[in-house]
């Protein structure tokens, strides 16, 4: 459905200006406003909801960039850039969402809910399924594609996360998740408001221990080119083709035969070559890595647009950070003495990615993660407005 948003802007008189603001109207497409609409900076703890007329009045804190979103359920959401809104009033006109999947909804049974939950909670959520819960998980809906073993959630209802290890409350608001079986690849991004539940000692450590070594701090460290000094050390993986690994032909050879076994009631032998591309397939990687630089410089990944900082790298990056754990000591937060060394890849892939103060970057699900950066997940996920210590 191709989708249209009313966005007017009226520019307030520059001398009544003095804090930054956005306020204005939430509405449908036949002007009716619409009440309860949450708007809020993505990622923070900073947002509001549209009163009972649809109108709305949002401070924004100091900040140059970030994204204002305007969402309801059963409503396609809206989201646009707070630079371009900022000390404006809006009128915002929300669509009804008229479908919510692309591909066939498997039919709701109690076994495939068991069958799928598992995984997604262990791909988004993470390991903590005690402390950390999706309140109304019921309404997910699961989509797989046998052919090629991939599975895509959706979400046509906001997610409410409760995080007792952290103190939030989440609003998640999930755009796409997809895990990929074959290749052993997940993705998923949305959009997210936080409310603190509660902030005492022990939520503070659980917070500073989270967000030390994690994404948010690399990249934070990255526009503030402080890299090294944050203890991070940068180097560059090149990747090889792995010659034992099979070739398209042989990959092709190999779907083929499966589907043919779909005709047949049983099978007697398989064929050698078959069963050794297939097991080339499952032990072998597509391709090997190899360090040939270390120690790079923000300058080797990073370039300046027009006063915006662009993640622009053709090779995969591998980032170790010798992590110190926080201990609470004598009403005092103190490091650990002996760090471990915890170490993630990034995979810009030919894309760029502009990297913000908060430590975000433009099309985060664009950007493919591994290793310790792959464990950030909700049961970690921190505001982009938090500050070490809050």
């Amino acid at each position: 459905m191709k989708k249209t948003i009313l966005l007017l802007l009226i520019l307030l008189p520059f001398y009544l200006v003095i804090a930054q603001k956005v306020k204005g109207t939430v509405v449908n497409d036949l002007g009716k406003p619409i009440p309860q609409a949450n708007i809020y900076l993505d990622g923070t703890k900073t947002g509001t909801i549209s009163a009972a007329d649809g109108s709305f009045s949002l401070d924004i804190p100091n900040v140059k960039n970030g994204i204002l979103v305007f969402y309801k359920d059963e409503y396609d959401s809206y989201s646009i850039n707070v630079s371009e809104v900022l000390n404006k009033t809006l009128k915002v006109e929300l669509l009804k969402t008229t479908k919510i999947e692309e591909v066939k909804i498997i039919p709701y049974t109690e076994a495939t809910y068991k069958r799928y939950i598992g995984h997604f909670l262990n791909a988004f959520i993470g390991n903590d399924h005690e402390n950390v819960k999706i309140k109304n998980q019921r309404t997910l809906k699961f989509s797989y594609d046998s052919e090629n073993k991939i599975l895509r959630v959706k979400a046509p209802q906001t997610l409410i996360i409760e995080n007792k290890n952290l103190g939030y409350t989440i609003k998640y608001n999930l755009v796409e998740f997809v895990s990929e079986f074959d290749n052993q690849t997940t993705r998923f991004y949305g959009t997210s408001f936080f409310t603190e539940t509660k902030s005492n000692s022990k939520m503070k450590l659980n917070r500073m221990n989270a967000f030390d070594g994690s994404q948010v701090h690399f990249f934070r460290s990255v526009y503030a080119k402080k890299v090294e000094s944050e203890g991070f050390i940068v180097n560059q993986i090149t990747k090889f083709p792995n010659e034992k690994y099979p070739t398209a032909a042989e990959l092709q050879r190999l779907k083929d035969y499966t589907a043919s076994l779909k005709s047949k009631h049983a099978v007697l032998s398989i064929p050698s070559d078959i069963s050794d591309i297939a097991g080339r397939k499952r032990t072998e990687p597509a391709y090997k890595i190899a360090i040939t630089k270390t120690r790079i410089p923000e300058t080797d990944y990073t370039k300046d647009t027009d006063g915006k900082l662009i993640l622009d790298y053709d090779y995969m990056m591998q980032i170790n950070f010798k992590k110190y754990f926080y201990e609470y000591k004598k009403g005092q937060f103190v490091k650990t003495k002996i760090p471990i060394v915890q170490t993630s890849y990034l995979h810009p892939e030919g894309e760029t990615f502009e990297i913000s103060s908060d430590g975000n970057t433009s099309n985060p699900g664009m950007l493919t993660n591994q290793g310790e950066f792959a464990n950030n997940k909700i049961e970690n996920l921190l505001p982009l407005d938090y500050q070490l210590g809050d």
